[in-house]
């Protein structure tokens, strides 16, 4: 449960990052009334067809389950486009790289290779929801200037997990 209150945490700072430019609203899968709204999808799509920008928060709401199958779920739920990761490192890697410096990074990997290789970028539920799904992931880093800008643009940051390789 202080995992899930600390995702709202942190979406909050991320809405008032965002509501300097735009707007964003936090759903979140525990209710802490005053503070969030609860997840509702149809108030969620509500705020997608306003352009609006929709953050969710506090997992699925369930103990056992990850952030990470908590976003693949929520993804698939809005018919999003691409699931984006963002992580302390540039993509995936064959190899933790701060343990192993010749460790090789990939730019394009299919969910088979992920499983195959047990790379362990998501949990195993995440990553096969996401492949069940046809749910395009990319995988970038959090602390590179303007690197969710970059994907945003088009740029190829990070690495892109797909149906094929």
């Amino acid at each position: 449960q202080m995992g899930m209150l600390a995702t709202i945490m942190n979406a909050l700072a991320l809405r008032d990052a965002i509501n300097e430019h735009h707007c964003a609203s936090i759903f979140s899968a525990v209710a802490v009334t005053g503070v969030v709204e609860q997840f509702e999808r149809q108030a969620v799509l509500q705020q997608l067809n306003k352009n609006n920008i929709v953050i969710f928060a506090a997992g699925t709401g369930h103990p056992l389950f990850t952030t990470d199958t908590a976003a693949a779920l929520r993804a698939i739920e809005m018919n999003a486009d691409i699931l984006l990761k963002a992580t302390k490192v540039d993509g995936i890697y064959s190899a933790d790289p701060h343990k192993d410096p010749q460790a090789k990074r990939y730019q394009h990997l299919s969910y088979d290779d992920v499983i195959q290789q047990n790379l362990q970028v998501m949990d195993l539920t995440a990553i096969c929801l996401c492949r069940d799904h046809n749910l395009p992931l990319r995988v970038f880093s959090m602390t590179k200037p303007n690197g969710l800008m970059d994907i945003v643009l088009g740029q190829p940051e990070g690495t892109e997990v797909g149906v094929t390789s």
